[in-house]
């Protein structure tokens, strides 16, 4: 995947999202949003996955323009799209959504720069919340989203949320993982946060699906 400076590289979340489309049995032919697209490589998964017309919206600018790419360098047409996915809701809906969206408890939430990538405030749920509340007015009857994120984020919040908004929700998949970059360099501040146990040097993602009914 190409990748522009600033624009979140493709890793762990990345990957167990892929698998995790992969299984999922989406039909075939439907239209596919991936949100918070970084550089397209779910994007790029869901037109693999059998979709029809695929979406991608980013705030970085940079982003969206990798995305474009990345599709068109592999036969992929991408519809990009410069913004937040919340301007979204009112347009017609979609059967498949992915989202990787920034999960990283932190200090605030930046306007700028690449850690809007994942920093997501002192619960990681600023966009997350958001994400959950606006998924059952994107999602097409029968359409199944899926969302990646750190169980230190609170996955039963995730659920709780989704199926508040009258979808069904579960966890799909699950991958342990060691601490990146970002994460080892503020781990005595999640601890203090107690966010993470003393000396804890791993975390768990999970993919969380989501089906309307």
């Amino acid at each position: 995947m190409w990748r522009p400076p600033g624009v979140y590289r493709p890793q762990d979340d990345t990957w167990l999202m892929v698998e995790a489309l992969a299984d999922a049995g989406v039909p075939p032919g439907g239209r596919a949003l991936d949100v918070c697209t970084g550089t397209g490589a779910l994007a790029v998964a869901a037109a693999r996955a059998g979709a029809r017309e695929v979406t991608a919206v980013d705030r970085c600018r940079r982003a969206v323009l990798a995305a474009r790419v990345n599709g068109a360098v592999r036969g992929i047409r991408v519809e990009t799209r410069h913004g937040d996915f919340g301007d979204l809701v009112g347009e017609d809906p979609y059967d498949l959504i992915t989202a990787n969206p920034p999960y990283v408890p932190s200090t605030g939430v930046p306007d700028s720069g690449p850690e809007r990538a994942w920093d997501a405030g002192r619960r990681g749920r600023a966009v997350l919340d958001r994400l959950c509340a606006v998924m059952p007015l994107l999602l097409a009857d029968k359409g199944v989203g899926l969302i990646v994120h750190s169980t230190l984020c609170d996955s039963d919040t995730t659920l709780h949320q989704l199926r508040g908004g009258g979808l069904k929700a579960s966890v799909v998949a699950r991958r342990t993982i060691p601490f990146g970059p970002v994460m080892r360099g503020r781990a005595r501040w999640l601890e203090e946060q107690g966010l993470i146990a003393p000396g804890q040097t791993e975390e768990e993602l999970v993919v969380v699906r989501a089906d309307a009914a």
